[in-house]
C-alpha cells in the first residue's frame, strides 16, 4: 500500500509542470494610454472599450494591439511571447525534479512565458 501511495504521488508531481502550477497558463495584459479613453482591438478578437484596461490571454499568445481614439493617429504595438525569468526557474524545477513530462506540459500551456512589453503604454498623437 505504501508503495502504491508513493508511486501515485511521484506520477502526480511529474504530471503538472512547475510554471504551470506557479503562473498559470494565462496573464493579464495591462494596456494603458496618453490621452486616456481610447479604444483596444487584438488580433485575437479581443477588446475594451475605454482605457486604462486588462485583457487576460494565454501566455503562449503573441498578440497586435491596436489602439485607436478619435481626433488621434492610431497605433499598433506587436506584444510577444518570451521566455520569463522565472519561467526559467520553473524550467529548471522540471528537469531538477526529473519531470520531463512537466518540461512538456510547461512548453505547450506556455506557462513558462510572459507578455513583452505588459503593460503596454502608449502616448497618442492628437
Amino acid at each position: 500500500m505504501k508503495k502504491t501511495i508513493m508511486l501515485l504521488s511521484l506520477v502526480a508531481t511529474s504530471v503538472a509542470g512547475c510554471a504551470t502550477v506557479t503562473q498559470g497558463t494565462k496573464d493579464v495584459l495591462v494596456i494603458e494610454t496618453k490621452p486616456e479613453d481610447a479604444q483596444v482591438q487584438l488580433s485575437s478578437g479581443q477588446s475594451c472599450v475605454s482605457t486604462p484596461c486588462a485583457i487576460e490571454i494565454p501566455r503562449k499568445d503573441a498578440v497586435k494591439v491596436q489602439i485607436t481614439k478619435k481626433g488621434c493617429k492610431a497605433r499598433e504595438v506587436n506584444v510577444l511571447s518570451k521566455m520569463s525569468t522565472s519561467g526559467g526557474a520553473a524550467l529548471a524545477g522540471n528537469v531538477l525534479v526529473g519531470g520531463f513530462i512537466g518540461l512538456g506540459v510547461d512548453a505547450a500551456t506556455g506557462a513558462s512565458k510572459e507578455l513583452t512589453p505588459n503593460p503596454v503604454v502608449v502616448t497618442l498623437d492628437c
